[in-house]
C-alpha cells in the first residue's frame, strides 16, 4: 500500500531495471490467444504494453505495444493490428480493464473472420511477464522546483519508473503528482498539466524532454 510522502522527506529518485521472464504460455492462432490472454497474469499485459519503450532499438516501432506488432507480422491482419494499436493503456485506471478491452478487440474481430479461427500465426505469441529491480539512486530533492533541473539528467529507466510504472503503483497516478500534492494545492495547476501527458506514444527520451519543459516552465527563475 502507498503512502502519501511528507513534505519534509522529499523526492526518492530511483531507477530500474525489467528481468523479462517466459511464462511458458504461448499461442498460434488468435482463438488460443484470446484463451490465454483472458488469464494471463497482469503483470504479463503490463509488460508487453510498456517493456519495449525500455528496450533498445535501432528502428523506430511500427506498432507502441506487442499484440499489435504480432497481429500484423505475424497474424498478417492489418485491421486487427491497428485497432490493437489505437488502445491507450493510459486511458484504463487497471490491467483488468485494459484486459476486457483487448478480449473485446479480438472476440469482435473473431466475429468478422471466420479465417481468423483456425488460421496459424507466422510465429506463437510467447508471453513474457516481468519483475521490476529498483534501485536508490542516492539523489535526494528537497524542493520541488530542484526536479526541473534534474529531469534532463534523469535516465530513461528512471523516468519509466516514476512515470510510467507508477501509475500502476499508485492507480493512475505517477510519482511527481505524488509528491507534489503533497504540498496541498500549491502545486495544482502544475500536477493538472502532468496529469495530461500521456506516455504511450512517445519515445522516453522525448517523455523526458516533455517532462524537463513543463517542470522549467512551471519553476522558471527558482533557485536550483
Amino acid at each position: 500500500m502507498s503512502v502519501s510522502p511528507k513534505k519534509d522527506s522529499g523526492f526518492i529518485l530511483k531507477d530500474c531495471a525489467l528481468i523479462a521472464i517466459a511464462t511458458g504460455q504461448r499461442a498460434i492462432t488468435l482463438k488460443e490467444f484470446r484463451g490465454l490472454l483472458a488469464t494471463i497474469t497482469p503483470s504479463s499485459i503490463d509488460y508487453h504494453f510498456w517493456a519495449g519503450m525500455l528496450q533498445p532499438r535501432f528502428e523506430e516501432r511500427e506498432f507502441n505495444n506487442d499484440f499489435a506488432s504480432w497481429a500484423r507480422h505475424s497474424l498478417h491482419d492489418g485491421i486487427l493490428a491497428e485497432r490493437l494499436a489505437m488502445i491507450d493503456p493510459a486511458d484504463y485506471q487497471d490491467m483488468e480493464s485494459l484486459r476486457l478491452e483487448l478480449l473485446e478487440q479480438i472476440e469482435q474481430r473473431l466475429d468478422e473472420s471466420e479465417y481468423l479461427h483456425w488460421a496459424h500465426a507466422l510465429y506463437p505469441f510467447e508471453f513474457i511477464r516481468a519483475k521490476i529491480v529498483v534501485f536508490d539512486t542516492r539523489h535526494r530533492l528537497k524542493a520541488p522546483h530542484r526536479l526541473a533541473s534534474m529531469l534532463p539528467r534523469m535516465s530513461t529507466s528512471s523516468v519509466f519508473y516514476h512515470f510510467i510504472d507508477a501509475r500502476r503503483r499508485l492507480g493512475g497516478k505517477d510519482d511527481f503528482r505524488q509528491w507534489l500534492e503533497s504540498y496541498g494545492d500549491s502545486y495544482l495547476p502544475l500536477c493538472e498539466e502532468l496529469a495530461a501527458i500521456d506516455p504511450s506514444f512517445a519515445p522516453l527520451t522525448e517523455l523526458r524532454q516533455r517532462l524537463a519543459d513543463t517542470f522549467s516552465r512551471h519553476f522558471k527563475g527558482a533557485r536550483s
